[in-house]
């Protein structure tokens, strides 16, 4: 059984109510009528009923009526998720009228519902952009205590079983800091090593990711990375974190035994950690498009409660699987 698999069959066992706020839009349908077919969680679709139901007849969806459907427009707790959001925002001048038009908004209400504890996780973003899905993330759910950045890292599963554990790798960040600091770093590399061994499975071998390894450069940029690697070392003694190594000596036996010949990690790294977004996204968006390899996710680290952000270009099987991946998040909450 592969991990895809393992995660949707972990999912059945815990019937999580996993709210998906652009319940209109086709891919987002089709993904639902499987969710629920084959039972991986309980659906909370947010939209128009009339236009759901008239969706799913169209494309011949036969599970949709088993989704919960709310009314962005017109449901029973319209007022009690603005009471919510109001108490959580007037110290930022939100007033009970501005909260009761934001309760109409699907992707605060499908926050407001993790928040009263109606829905157990949400996934969005096949339309809304990271920034639109965020917002009301941070304004209601907020981080976990004690973590002060939000991260996305993504599952990549290799055509080559020879890199990582058996061809996959866990990769950050690659969806939301541009351009964190050395501790932020840190908190980012140690939250991508709690989801390899929480989600994926595998006990974590991190690499701290630069153009240098130990020392081979110096620069400002490497200091930060050396930095946030001795402090990941003390946030997290129990993981493997080491640093700061280029990626050839993160992943290839003999360069890592070359380049560092005492690291633990280099040359078998399965958690790559990237100094910034930019090089996290453009990587991961390479080994994607050149190398086959399937990338799943983001999943997003850091946060209260398990909210996943697609990307705008997601197919059905992406939805699917970050649906799988957020009802395990939240179960292990």
């Amino acid at each position: 059984m592969d991990l895809l698999q393992k995660i949707k069959e972990n999912a059945k066992l815990h019937g999580k109510k996993i709210v998906l706020p652009e319940g209109t839009e086709e891919r987002t349908l089709q993904a639902a009528d499987i969710l629920l077919k084959e039972k991986i969680a309980q659906i909370i679709l947010i939209g128009n009923p009339e236009t759901i139901k008239s969706e799913a007849g169209r494309m011949n969806l036969e599970n949709i009526c088993n989704a919960i459907i709310i009314d962005p427009e017109n449901h029973d707790k319209m007022e009690a998720y603005a009471e919510i959001l109001f108490e959580l925002r007037k110290k930022k001048g939100m007033t009970m009228e501005q909260a009761m038009g934001l309760v109409k908004d699907p992707l605060y209400l499908a926050t407001l519902m993790i928040k009263a504890g109606d829905a157990d996780g949400e996934v969005a973003g096949a339309l809304n952009a990271t920034g639109d899905v965020l917002r009301p993330a941070f304004q209601i759910v907020k981080t976990m205590p004690g973590c002060s950045v939000v991260s996305g890292a993504f599952i990549l599963i290799l055509k080559d079983k020879t890199f990582g554990d058996n061809g996959m790798l866990v990769v950050a960040d690659c969806a939301v800091h541009p351009n964190p600091t050395a501790s932020e770093l840190a908190e980012i590399a140690v939250a991508t090593a709690k989801t390899t061994k929480a989600i994926a499975n595998m006990e974590p071998r991190v690499a701290m990711l630069s153009f240098s390894t130990m020392g081979s450069a110096k620069h400002e940029m490497v200091d930060k990375v050396v930095e946030a690697t001795r402090l990941a070392k003390e946030m997290a003694p129990e993981f493997l974190i080491d640093g700061e190594m280029q990626a050839d000596a993160a992943i290839v036996e003999a360069i890592g035994a070359s380049k560092a010949p005492n690291s633990q990690v280099a040359g078998r790294a399965n958690v790559l950690v990237f100094p910034t977004l930019e090089v996290g996204n453009i990587a991961y968006k390479l080994v994607q498009r050149l190398a086959g390899a399937e990338a799943v996710g983001p999943v997003l680290q850091g946060m209260a409660a398990p909210i996943n952000d697609l990307s705008r270009g997601c197919s059905v099987s992406d939805i699917v699987n970050l649906v799988a991946i957020t009802a395990n998040q939240a179960a292990g909450m």
